[in-house]
């Protein structure tokens, strides 16, 4: 879990960026209701999360650089026994400032009356527009009733400014204690991978195998990080297949792209593996490029690389091998140049991870792709998909989707690939499952 002090330095050290004339505002995420009355599991917005540890509903963080009566500053619910008895204990403002270290709290239901002073005299507003209408609407008519006292000489903020501009660059740096706990998480997702491999048979279903991630998930402690992608045959080449119910046949490729998420952190793993054990010619022929070109752009995640040099050092591999199997004709260069590779090869290498699958962040700079810079984590994704309906291609390739993803951290040396507890080596994984 992350120190409660690491909280504390990360709002000290975005307060500092904002500057003593800002105030900074943070909602929690609202709870969502799933169907008439029941709600979707709660998952905290993970800015909210970052900044406070903070795991409940109906709160709201605001940073006031410079303030006298306290800095940080949490409107959250009450203590209320009745209701704890139904949905489990509350912080309180006692806990916000004992456990979770704010200089100040109030009840939530108190913010209407107490947070438009805090935002008189501040001349920036650092808050994210657009996520939520209504808290939107709400902040603009408290500022708003700052506004309504000028002739009284109040001073109303003059500047809205988006908070991911400096939030989100923040999030990009991974502590030692966030690579901890996303150490824990790629380790729970590859016990998971490992555990679909000795599972699965030919004439189970998806979902079968499905359940056999979730639980264990489950059993540590975790979270699918997001909706799994159990797709065997040609359902591995529907980039985001998520029916997860169809049968799973002998001879056939089982693609499983699934991550855990461990107190908030996510990991996201791909294997690809066969059904039955053993891969055909054709799908080892394929498999064997995808490898080769997942470790030559590891080999590109290193400091001072650009982002994007990764996914050319993949694309650049997967041409050549496509060329070497007649399933792009000409010269190499020439197929670079023309990208005729995104016909069997259509997304990008890799992106940022953290408390977001999709973590957060620039990938440019100015127009320019970002270097790599320690404390950076990354997903490394190279895939090869030839369409069950592939026009011009031999019957023996179509059908086969193979994608290979492992999350790396980049270091002051080689790249730490913490998802190396699931094989992906062929000879391994089929070794692995000769042992069911």
């Amino acid at each position: 879990m992350i120190d409660p002090r690491e909280y504390r330095r990360r709002r000290r050290q975005l307060m500092r960026m904002a500057g003593r004339d800002a105030i900074v505002i943070v909602p929690a995420a609202p709870e969502r209701v799933r169907n008439n009355d029941a709600h979707y599991p709660y998952r905290q917005d993970s800015d909210f999360q970052y900044l406070t540890g903070f795991g409940e509903p109906e709160a709201v963080l605001a940073l006031i650089p410079g303030r006298e009566q306290g800095e940080a500053i949490l409107f959250n619910r009450p203590r209320d026994p009745d209701r704890e008895r139904w949905d489990g204990p509350r912080a309180g403002q006692e806990g916000a400032v004992a456990d979770f270290g704010m200089d100040d709290a109030f009840p939530i239901e108190d913010i209407d009356e107490i947070l438009p002073g805090m935002i008189e005299g501040r001349s920036r507003v650092y808050y994210h527009f657009g996520r939520d209408t209504d808290f939107d609407l709400t902040l603009i008519g408290w500022v708003n009733r700052v506004r309504e006292r000028i002739r009284q000489g109040a001073r109303p903020p003059h500047e809205f400014v988006a908070l991911s501009h400096l939030l989100h660059d923040l999030r990009l740096y991974k502590s030692r204690d966030e690579l901890r706990v996303m150490r824990r998480s790629a380790r729970i997702a590859a016990e998971a991978h490992v555990r679909a491999m000795r599972t699965v048979r030919p004439g189970m279903n998806e979902h079968e195998i499905e359940a056999e991630l979730l639980h264990t998930f489950r059993r540590h402690g975790a979270v699918p990080s997001y909706e799994p992608i159990v797709g065997g045959g040609d359902n591995a080449c529907v980039l985001h297949y998520r029916a997860n119910n169809a049968p799973l046949r002998d001879g056939d490729l089982l693609l499983i792209d699934a991550g855990a998420e461990y107190a908030c952190y996510a990991s996201d793993i791909t294997r690809t593996f066969p059904v039955n054990g053993r891969y055909s010619t054709e799908q080892r022929a394929l498999y064997d490029i995808v490898l080769a070109a997942q470790r030559a752009a590891i080999d590109q995640v290193r400091p001072g690389r650009s982002f994007i040099a990764y996914h050319q050092a993949a694309v650049r591999v997967i041409t050549e091998g496509l060329i070497a199997l007649g399933l792009l004709k000409g010269d190499l260069e020439r197929n670079l140049r023309e990208e005729t590779y995104r016909r069997f090869y259509m997304h990008k290498t890799g992106h940022w991870l953290g408390l977001d699958v999709h973590d957060v962040g620039d990938y440019r700079i100015d127009g320019e792709y970002r270097e790599l810079e320690g404390g950076m984590v990354v997903t490394v994704e190279p895939g090869i998909y030839v369409a069950p309906d592939a026009k011009g291609v031999p019957a023996r390739w179509r059908g086969i989707g193979i994608r290979i993803e492992d999350d790396v951290v980049v270091t002051r040396g080689a790249p730490e690939v913490i998802t190396a507890d699931v094989p992906s080596d062929p000879d391994a994984i089929e070794a692995l499952m000769a042992g069911r």
